[in-house]
């Protein structure tokens, strides 16, 4: 009986159980359509921010440059290593990645940067603004990414709370204190 109920949940057990056809698909569980897209969303946005904050850290002047620049280039390596992680994820769940730029360019939810050079002030608030769009497309796909694996729901977890603090930390070079 025990054997029946395990064949039937998927779930093998040491009595030789047999696993669905999608825990089993190349000896590992295979990410649905759905869990891919979700995944290949995040993935977009996070490259964008690498390349946009890349944008920025090259043509930002003026007031605080030199720790805007430092704090663009922190900002541009985590994000370069989420999304990797994010990618890598997506080949463990038999997903294919597409990370070209055709592909980025035609679905990030990113706004575009803008050309030239941009005062530091601005800068700041460009970048806010990025790290909030790819923080809101992570809490958009999050609870269907949760409810199919936690454990990329856990990757997303780690992304957000590195993301958000960025955006705090970025935003706060612009802000006085409340009430002043």
């Amino acid at each position: 009986m025990a054997e029946k109920t395990a064949s039937k949940t998927g779930t093998a057990s040491k009595r030789g159980a047999k696993t669905t056809r999608r825990q089993n698909a190349e000896k590992g569980f295979t990410a649905s359509t759905t869990l891919a897209a979700n995944l290949q969303l995040v993935l977009v946005d996070l490259i964008e921010l690498s390349l946009q904050g890349k944008q920025a850290h090259w043509n930002v002047v003026g007031r605080n440059f030199r720790d805007t620049h430092r704090q663009l280039d922190e900002i541009i390596d985590a994000a370069r290593t989420f999304s990797d992680t994010v990618a890598e994820r997506m080949r463990a769940l038999h997903a294919v990645p597409d990370g070209r730029t055709d592909t980025i360019a035609e679905s990030t939810s990113l706004p575009a940067f803008p050309m030239g050079e941009v005062s530091t002030t601005d800068t700041i608030d460009l970048v806010t603004a990025r790290l909030d769009a790819v923080v809101g497309t992570i809490r958009d796909v999050h609870d269907a990414v949760d409810e199919e694996d936690p454990t990329s729901a856990d990757i997303l977890h780690a992304v957000l709370e590195s993301l958000e603090q960025f955006a705090w930390m970025v935003s706060a070079e612009n802000r006085t204190p409340a009430g002043r």
